[in-house]
């Protein structure tokens, strides 16, 4: 597909950004993406493409979509980057059409420029409408490294976040945090009173470390995480050359909203949009190189779940503990080897209603999960136990 000439936006609603444009967007894409300065990012040359990465330590490691292998000691292996679509869109006045594609797209670049490294920080981390198969939240989840926030004290939990990765014999390198706990960074002071957040001409630094800010609040999940730390150049980012655009007339954008909560018609509102697509790969190699400060609420809380023999036969008593939350409920599955949900997981389908006090019927030996969930389904707790039913 060409580059559009110096016509009207009107007559060349498809095309690629001019090369001078797409490349500039690129650089402040690479700048502005918070994990596209703390990971390692490779310009592709092809859809697909390999890149040599040194092993830290035994472990697992991914190769690619799906693709996992072990390594016992430091070796050389070559994960496989495969690019994915990602796509931003942006509303703009219809009187652009009247522009030329390139002034047009000057005009637009510094809104696509900060979608697109919101789009890749939000898809990269935590998985936010992403076209990838790996987030960085998620290898820190699988590998077991969240972290509750417990402590009065900052230092201290972000200090046991970073323990995480040095037990797996990975070293922290860097930080990502929403923007809300700067102000927690700023006032907290180490043990001799220093403040373990700085910022000088190289940028700003939590424990003399890089630490990139996600300003964009659609770019974080702050229920999940207030930090994110680990060894960055096991998140790797390819990048294909050159950005596609379209240009949309009648769409209607649920992504944005009008004032009274309605999506955007472009056609009712004398609009149109600008669709600008990247051809953009993502791989995390190594779960165990990252872990997550989360919040307290983030984190499913532990429920003691005990059984005992009921008042019928075939029934059992339980009892739970702490006690429910207040607006929350109860639900339950027993089966032979169920397993516990995660925090914000719907525990609705294939869950029964319990009001917590009810005898269950249920057979001796089985497992029983009691989950506390919100009103909209959503776990906040669960708990298992081995059940025990009135012979």
């Amino acid at each position: 597909m060409p580059e559009p000439t110096n016509n009207y936006l009107a007559d060349e609603l498809s095309g690629f950004i001019p090369e001078d444009i797409a490349t500039e967007i690129i650089a402040n894409v690479t700048r502005g993406s918070t994990i596209m300065r703390l990971g390692k990012v490779v310009e592709m040359t092809g859809e697909k493409q390999k890149v040599p990465v040194l092993t830290q330590g035994p472990g697992a490691y991914w190769v690619g979509n799906g693709k996992r292998i072990t390594a016992s000691k430091a070796t050389w292996i070559f994960p496989e980057l495969e690019a994915a679509t990602l796509a931003v869109i942006i509303p703009a006045p219809k009187e652009k059409l009247q522009d030329s594609p390139v002034d047009f797209f000057k005009a637009m670049q510094p809104e696509t420029e900060e979608s697109f490294a919101a789009a890749i920080d939000a898809a990269g981390l935590f998985n936010i409408d992403s076209p990838f198969k790996t987030s960085i939240y998620d290898a820190a989840e699988a590998a077991g490294n969240i972290v509750l926030r417990t402590s009065a004290n900052f230092d201290i939990d972000a200090s046991d976040a970073m323990a995480k990765v040095e037990e797996s014999e990975s070293d922290v390198d860097g930080f990502a945090a929403r923007t809300g706990v700067k102000n927690i960074m700023r006032k907290t002071r180490g043990a001799n009173g220093e403040p373990i957040y700085t910022m000088d001409a190289s940028g700003e630094k939590l424990y003399s470390l890089p630490v990139g800010f996600v300003r964009k609040a659609a770019a974080w999940d702050k229920d999940k995480a207030d930090l994110i730390t680990g060894e960055w150049r096991f998140a790797l980012v390819g990048l294909r050359q050159g950005i596609e655009y379209e240009i949309l007339k009648e769409a209607t954008l649920f992504t944005v909203t009008m004032e009274d909560g309605s999506p955007l018609s472009l056609a009712e509102n004398n609009m149109i949009a600008l669709k600008a697509t990247m051809r953009i790969a993502f791989l995390v190699v190594r779960e165990k190189a990252f872990a997550v400060l989360a919040p307290a609420a983030a984190v499913l809380r532990a429920l003691t779940v005990t059984s005992a023999a009921g008042t019928a036969s075939g029934d059992t008593a339980i009892t739970v503990s702490p006690s429910l939350i207040s607006g929350n409920s109860y639900r339950y599955k027993v089966a032979d080897a169920p397993t516990l949900p995660k925090y914000d997981q719907k525990c609705i389908t294939g869950w029964s209603v319990w009001d917590g006090s009810a005898d269950i019927t249920a057979a001796t030996g089985k497992k029983i999960v009691v989950v506390e969930i919100t009103a909209d389904g959503e776990a906040r707790g669960a708990g298992m136990a081995t059940v025990t039913a009135k012979a």
